[in-house]
């Protein structure tokens, strides 16, 4: 692959984490992705061990960061005003990182997960928070939480985080990304941390847009994750946060990954739609130093068919850019 043409970050997860797959990424994509939030941490270890012996490309360590998480005993779906309750240590359903419990009160909203599940709290005991549902949705494990009211502090990296960054470096992991970076001070710590290491900014928060310049000052590599972003901003103001992030980043000579539903689509069929074949090139074109697949090769049912359609679209963009 040239250098100067478009990289692809693949995430790594039950559709991918397997033999065949990984000898099918050597030569086709830059970066394989391990998300820390949806691994277990005993795993690691042997999960690193078992890429290798099958794959040659670089991995990625991608951190928890500074975010609440679900904890859930089952699945179920939730209709308005439904009560529900969240354990300070129960299983049934709780809240992750732990320092999360103390700091919530009373008329805090919390969005969960991405397919508009809200809560309410209405009444908290030391052991546990009484809530109200206000919008429904289903409650999964391991779904991020957006407390919209408000922001709460909580550590830039994670416990886990900790000790899977020490095992990762004993196993001379060389990326490492850090989630939900929200100030330059966050960078700083990572750095530190990571000395000799390449680091990934990841910019999903609304702190990080407002403090752009300051944050790209800090770091060479950045990610623009949509997902989260949308939720800590509005979705309807992404593609112009996109481009103004990528705009920023093209005069500081700063790379800029992107990702979130690019192939949506294709984690239940074989082709994508006509409109996120715009997307990808659109982002292209904005100067996005490379693309990440996450669901739709960590879950979906067509991974290695997701990175062959991101290579075609890169090629198209190549040919299209040497032709001008």
């Amino acid at each position: 692959m040239s250098k100067m043409q478009k990289e692809i970050l693949c995430t790594l997860g039950p559709s991918s984490l397997n033999k065949d797959f990984l000898k099918f990424t050597n030569k086709k994509i830059n970066l394989l992705r391990l998300n820390l939030s949806h691994i277990n941490i005993s795993k690691l270890e042997s999960n690193i061990k078992f890429i290798r012996k099958y794959s040659n490309v670089p991995i990625c360590i991608d951190t928890e960061g500074a975010q609440i998480r679900t904890k859930v005993k089952k699945k179920k779906k939730l209709k308005k005003n439904d009560l529900i309750k969240i354990y300070k240590n129960s299983s049934q359903f709780k809240l992750y990182p732990h320092e999360t419990y103390d700091q919530l009160k009373k008329n805090d909203i919390l969005e969960i997960g991405f397919n508009g599940l809200k809560i309410k709290i209405l009444k908290k005991k030391s052991d546990k928070i009484y809530s109200k549902v206000i919008n429904s949705g289903i409650l999964e494990n391991s779904k991020g939480v957006h407390l919209i009211n408000r922001k709460i502090k909580l550590n830039f990296i994670t416990k886990k985080d900790a000790q899977a960054i020490k095992i990762a470096k004993e196993l001379k992991i060389k990326y490492f990304a850090l989630s939900f970076t929200d100030s330059y001070e966050d960078i700083i710590k990572f750095n530190k941390l990571l000395k000799n290491e390449k680091k990934i900014f990841k910019i999903e928060t609304n702190n990080a847009v407002k403090d752009i310049d300051k944050i790209l000052s800090g770091g060479q590599l950045f990610l623009i994750d949509r997902g989260d972003l949308s939720k800590s901003t509005t979705i309807e103001k992404l593609p112009l946060i996109q481009r103004y992030i990528l705009r920023k980043a093209r005069i500081k000579k700063k790379k800029v990954y992107v990702a979130t539903n690019f192939l949506e689509s294709m984690l239940v069929t074989n082709t994508p739609t006509r409109g996120e074949v715009n997307d990808i090139y659109n982002t292209l074109e904005l100067g996005a130093a490379g693309l990440v697949l996450a669901a739709e090769t960590a879950i979906g049912r067509y991974p290695k068919e997701c990175i062959i359609f991101i290579r075609k679209m890169i090629n198209v963009f190549s040919k299209e850019e040497s032709n001008k």
